[in-house]
């Protein structure tokens, strides 16, 4: 009767490859998991970052000025309403305060340095701080105010 040679559909070369790939392991990520990990991570960084700049309390003066493009964070100086004077967040003498800076600084003397005041601070206090910085060496020193929220 009739026999077939080799052609059979169960001894095909075919056949056996199929079979020892399907219990060879897959070598794909599953990017749905992923995807929903940093979705939560990008909300939950969202919401904490705001929480993270917390600095010196101050009623900072309004301005119609617009705000200055900045690639990395420069030094900030508050002066207080009681004449207090920071570094960032942590409280330094006047005498101290150019020692700090100098200390602080990456770029040396060409390093951005803002002043922020409190709106209440006498203008004298404040000079005297900017002219002391200044006489120091620094020349990049900037003013930092809030932008008038006025409803003409």
């Amino acid at each position: 009767m009739g026999m077939t040679a080799g052609n059979g559909h169960y001894n095909s070369p075919k056949r056996q490859r199929r079979s020892r790939n399907r219990h060879s392991p897959i070598a794909e990520i599953n990017m749905t998991p992923m995807v929903d990990v940093m979705l939560v991570l990008l909300i939950i960084f969202m919401v904490s970052a705001p929480l993270l700049t917390a600095g010196v309390p101050i009623e900072l003066p309004e301005t119609q000025a617009a705000a200055l493009e900045s690639d990395k964070e420069p030094l900030s100086v508050t002066i207080d309403v009681d004449g207090k004077i920071f570094i960032q967040d942590a409280e330094v003498e006047f005498d101290d305060l150019v020692v700090k800076l100098t200390a602080l600084s990456e770029n040396g003397f060409k390093q951005k340095i803002f002043v922020r005041g409190d709106q209440n601070v006498s203008y004298g206090e404040f000079m005297r701080v900017i002219g002391h910085i200044n006489s120091a060496g620094f020349k990049s020193i900037g003013l930092v105010s809030t932008s008038e929220t006025n409803a003409n």
